[in-house]
C-alpha cells in the first residue's frame, strides 16, 4: 500500500522538525527506528513517535508504505523544496512578495554579509551562463501550456 495523498504543507513544531531531520538524513524508516535514533537527544514513547509521524503525514511532509504490519515512512518532499516553500511564504507574508526586500533586510540586519551575497550572485551568474539559450523561454511557455 502506498499513501501519496498531497495537501498544502503546514508548519513544523520542534519535535516534528527533529523527526523530519531524521527522515531527511536517513531515508525511509519505521516509527521504532526513528524513536531509537532520537532516543539520545529526545527520549519518546513509541506511541508518541507514531502520533508525530501520523501528524506529519496529515500535514503532507511524509508518506508511508506498509511492509508486513510495519509502516515505513519516507519524506514526501525534499528538505530543500520544503525550505523554499517556507521562505516563499515569508516573502509573501512579510515582504509583499519581494525577494529583493528580504535579501536587503538580511544584509542590513547582518544575517548574511556582503561577501556571502557576492558569492551567491556569482553562483547565480554561473548557473545562468551554463543554461542553454532559450531554455527559460521554453520553460515559461510550458508552464503556461503553450507549444514550444
Amino acid at each position: 500500500m502506498n499513501n501519496t495523498y498531497k495537501k498544502r504543507l503546514k508548519g513544523l513544531g520542534e519535535v516534528e522538525q527533529m523527526v523530519m531531520d531524521h527522515v531527511w538524513a536517513h531515508g525511509p524508516c519505521s516509527a521504532e527506528s526513528c524513536r531509537e535514533a532520537l532516543a539520545a537527544t529526545r527520549p519518546m514513547k513509541d506511541s508518541t513517535v507514531r502520533t508525530i509521524l501520523r501528524r506529519l503525514e496529515q500535514k503532507g511532509f511524509v508518506a508511508h508504505e506498509v511492509e508486513g504490519r510495519t509502516f515505513i515512512y519516507r519524506a514526501a518532499e525534499a528538505r530543500q523544496n520544503v525550505a523554499v516553500r517556507a521562505v516563499k511564504s515569508i516573502i509573501d507574508r512579510f515582504c509583499g512578495g519581494s525577494a529583493e526586500e528580504l535579501v536587503v533586510g538580511l544584509v542590513n540586519n547582518a544575517v548574511i554579509d556582503r561577501d556571502q551575497l557576492e558569492r551567491l550572485a556569482r553562483k547565480i551568474a554561473q548557473g545562468k551562463s551554463e543554461e542553454k539559450p532559450g531554455a527559460r523561454a521554453k520553460e515559461r511557455s510550458a508552464k503556461k501550456g503553450e507549444p514550444s
